[in-house]
């Protein structure tokens, strides 16, 4: 029976699902269910939660009837799968129905049949950003040295790319210096294309990622965020500025970023895109 003080949680990688767990459980929701993944899943999420199901990536049967027994209606999904585990995974029947119907497999087409998937069992699918409006990026420079002349330069051009990129779906940030663009991110993911970008920009780095949303961005999946594993590679790509879409990309352990902006000397600016 549906409960509306419970909530499943569809838990990838990274920090972001233990953080709307405990963002969740603040503000009174009083039983989490989660859906996890094997080789993905932080398991440090147990402790913070109710109930865990374990299930490989592809296991769409096992993950509806898993929610559905237990009487969830309301699910947010957090957190990424890494791009090699889609590739190899081994997608059970219900799955595999899905795929075939599906013309184009980019994360909005994929997840939104996904969210499908979970209405036909009662499951509505709530936006990512639920529990967690407090850690939207507002306008303005958020933490690391301010940005110079020059710098702002490039976090303006790579905006203004970034979006032509993400309304072609290909992704959603851009990494330039010096007014050309050194990596875009499509299926590799951002740390892939932020290390490739720092290895173009030369021994002395000083590039720009900017990061923004899709236009018309379906709030429930797939919603731009950063968190300290970002800025350390960042860092270590000898970046100089991380520029975000304000009000609509999550910053994750925002303490902690600010301490390592500080220490590593990256900007960190929000930027509100008319």
């Amino acid at each position: 029976m549906e409960s509306a003080s419970s909530l499943g949680i569809i838990a990838g990688s990274g920090s972001y699902p233990l953080i709307l767990a405990r963002a969740a459980r603040g503000a009174g929701m009083g039983r989490i269910v989660v859906a996890a993944f094997e080789h993905e899943t932080d398991p440090a999420l147990a402790p913070l939660v109710d109930e865990v199901g374990w299930m490989r990536v592809g296991q769409l049967g096992r993950l509806l009837a898993f929610f559905e027994r237990r009487g969830i209606g309301r699910a947010i999904m957090a957190g990424q799968i890494a791009p090699k585990n889609l590739f190899d995974l081994r997608p059970d029947l219900r799955a595999l129905l899905l795929l075939g119907k599906l013309r184009e497999r980019n994360a909005e087409s994929l997840f939104g049949a996904i969210a499908d998937e979970l209405a036909k069992v009662g499951v509505t699918l709530l936006p990512a950003t639920t529990y967690l409006e407090h850690l939207l990026a507002t306008p303005g420079h958020l933490a690391g040295p301010a940005p110079g002349k020059r710098a702002l330069g490039d976090v303006e051009f790579a905006m203004r790319v970034a979006k032509q990129v993400s309304a072609l779906d290909i992704g959603q940030s851009v990494v330039v210096r010096n007014g050309t663009v050194l990596a875009v991110e499509a299926f590799e993911g951002t740390d892939a294309a932020i290390r490739r970008g720092g290895a173009l920009a030369g021994g002395k780095g000083g590039a720009t990622l900017a990061k923004v949303s899709k236009p018309g961005q379906d709030l429930r999946f797939d919603v731009p965020v950063i968190g300290p594993r970002t800025l350390e590679t960042a860092a270590e790509a000898r970046l100089a500025v991380i520029a975000v879409e304000a009000g609509k990309t999550l910053l994750l352990e925002r303490e902690k970023m600010g301490g390592l902006a500080a220490r590593y000397k990256v900007s960190i600016i929000g930027v509100a895109v008319g």
